[in-house]
């Protein structure tokens, strides 16, 4: 195999296909990048038998083959070349020389047959949202998966297509995260669960453009995503997910429609007396016209009144900060309605549309101590 890239090429392509490489395996091929310039492209391909990365860059392939690379030394190696033209070169013993200007490394690569392809799947008619619509979902519902694998459906969202429409849906325990999204096409229903390291990597990787569009397929066991000149392709999580519209039912005693940015750092500034792993709440004493922010743990106390507008009853409830800090985080809109039933019920925080719902636990309190 010969073949000669820019080394922005190469390294773009890198970069993409390493976030399928696993950080642990028992498998050493796994640990490699496939360089495939057997038909007539050059493909960069990573796979940890979970999650499968594809994609394809620029170049000249003045002899076709295929060889597997180690893909910490290979991206280490193209990372710290100058910035001008890379030729690979690999013969029969599998000696793979890389070269750029005056470097040469000369390291031993695997056999390419032995690496793991990405599994072929039927493609049916796509589910297509624009780069940037995916990428904003995935940024507004992540942080709300749950980080260990106590409950395996927990660490993955929901993607659920009625119609034209898809709800994405991530949840911990403690609260929950929804988008909807309007669909260009009717697709067929379908209700699967991804994992959230493979939309986490999605992220990363996608450019993120408001024009170019991402092609979803789903099967019985894998979603792949296709855009630009790569394919990620991922196993799914097994098992039926949990019952959302019973969640995020509509009825309230308290509504609230109050300045989002004032709210966040508010809230934000309170934290500044809780150290990390502290579970003081963050207090809401809500009458009429005003709501007073309240905190008190080891270090101090801090108070702050915020004017909004209410209908309904006045309401005493304590939240986790950092619950209410995630989901502001992500909302754009300047002003955000809040719904309350009762200080041992959910609040909620939803559009008019419901393009957007989260939901978030209260914690108890005494109030006679705060």
């Amino acid at each position: 195999m010969k073949l000669i890239c820019s080394k922005a090429n190469l390294l773009y392509g890198v970069n993409i296909a390493i976030k399928a490489v696993p950080t642990r395996t028992t498998m050493p091929i796994l640990e490699c990048i496939l360089i495939d310039a057997s038909d007539g492209e050059i493909k960069l391909i990573a796979n940890d038998t979970e999650l499968g990365i594809e994609t394809s860059i620029e170049g000249i392939i003045e002899e076709p083959g295929i060889i597997a690379l180690d893909a910490k030394i290979f991206s280490e190696i193209v990372r710290k070349l100058p910035d001008n033209d890379i030729v690979i070169t690999s013969d029969s013993s599998l000696q793979t020389v890389i070269t750029c200007e005056k470097a040469k490394f000369n390291i031993v690569g695997k056999l390419g047959d032995d690496f793991s392809y990405l599994p072929s799947i039927e493609k049916n008619e796509p589910i297509s949202v624009t780069q940037f619509t995916l990428k904003e979902v995935i940024r507004q519902t992540i942080f709300s998966i749950a980080d260990n694998d106590t409950n395996k459906l927990m660490t993955g969202e929901l993607f659920e297509i009625n119609e034209n429409k898809l709800r994405v849906v991530s949840l911990d325990g403690h609260r929950v995260s929804v988008r909807n999204i309007e669909l260009k096409n009717i697709s067929e229903t379908k209700k699967v669960v991804v994992p959230g390291k493979t939309l986490q990597e999605i992220s990363k990787i996608l450019p993120g453009s408001v024009e170019e569009y991402v092609d979803i397929y789903i099967t019985d066991n894998h979603i792949m995503f296709e855009f630009e000149k790569t394919t990620v392709l991922s196993r799914l999580i097994d098992g039926e997910y949990f019952r959302i519209d019973q969640m995020i039912a509509s009825a309230y005693e308290t509504k609230i429609k109050i300045n989002k940015r004032e709210l966040l750092e508010c809230i934000d500034r309170a934290t500044l007396l809780v150290k990390e792993g502290d579970k003081k709440p963050i207090i809401m004493d809500i009458s009429d016209e005003h709501m007073e922010l309240r905190i008190t743990s080891f270090i101090g106390s801090m108070n702050e009144d915020i004017e909004i507008e209410k209908d309904g009853k006045d309401m005493l409830i304590g939240f986790n900060p950092k619950f209410f800090v995630d989901a502001l985080r992500v909302i754009d809109d300047e002003e955000i309605m809040l719904y309350m039933v009762n200080p041992k019920a959910p609040c909620f925080i939803r559009s008019d549309t419901d393009h957007y719902i989260y939901l978030i636990l209260p914690v108890n309190f005494n109030a006679a101590n705060n």
